[in-house]
């Protein structure tokens, strides 16, 4: 056998077992589970850490347990009210089982997505504008759980629902813009009226206490001077009160 023939075996035989050993070591991180098919039968769940497969044998698919961000493209909406909307938001998931998540449904990213995309619609379409205005958190925690519930044959757990922007049209908006203007007005109204009528209360109270006793009234008709000397009029006219002068009128 030539020399050289058998060098060359050598590096291949090398070769070959440095290719072995390297497809049948992995190493997988903390957040990371393997999927591994053996001749196309589902085998336990292998990770974190060092694994060995078989080569040729053995298929490893790789999933990561960490939570995703995964955004819900923009969704046109008829509100119940009959108002067309724009609306996107965000969901939060993660696979919770790996083997669920490779063997029950092809694509668990694509498929989250879709769900979250109609469910939006669904439930969104059926609320008010006002509630989808005001009522963010109830809608979003509604979401999350129908959302969740269809995620869940497939071993993904949805966490958070947020709904993001609400995008209305400029009709619409200025319509919302003048509401709440004239909404504005009747508080202020109502708090001036509340205030005159609590004032009009405490003059009456005050009018009353007033009446009972003569000498408050005095007091009063005395203060009342006592604030107008200390302006600068050249001429006062006031009244003097009948009950100031009815000592005078029993002497005479």
């Amino acid at each position: 056998m030539p020399v050289g023939t058998g060098i060359m075996g050598y590096v291949f035989a090398v070769l070959f077992i440095l290719y072995f050993f390297s497809a049948a070591i992995k190493v997988l991180k903390e957040y990371e589970r393997g999927v591994v098919f053996r001749l196309g039968r589902l085998i336990p769940v292998k990770g974190p850490g060092l694994i060995i497969i078989i080569p040729f044998v053995d298929k490893l698919i790789k999933v990561g347990l960490r939570t995703v961000t995964m955004d819900v493209p923009s969704q046109d909406i008829i509100t119940s009210d009959n108002v067309t909307v724009r609306v996107n938001a965000v969901v939060y998931f993660r696979p919770i089982d790996p083997a669920k998540a490779i063997t029950e449904v092809e694509d668990y990213f694509f498929a989250t997505s879709q769900i979250a995309q109609t469910t939006l619609r669904s439930v969104l379409g059926q609320s008010q504008l006002d509630d989808l205005l005001t009522k963010r958190d109830e809608l979003n925690k509604e979401l999350q759980k129908i959302i969740d519930e269809q995620t869940e044959p497939w071993g993904v757990k949805v966490s958070v629902v947020e709904v993001k922007n609400v995008d209305l049209p400029e009709e619409m908006q200025r319509a919302i813009a003048r509401q709440a203007e004239a909404e504005r007005e009747r508080r202020a109204k109502v708090i001036h009226a509340e205030g005159e009528f609590q004032a009009s209360q405490k003059l009456a109270d005050a009018a009353k206490i007033i009446s009972s006793e003569s000498a408050a009234l005095q007091l009063r008709f005395l203060q009342t001077l006592t604030e107008l000397a200390a302006e600068k009029n050249s001429t006062i006219v006031f009244p003097v009160p009948i009950d100031l002068l009815t000592a005078f009128m029993k002497k005479n």
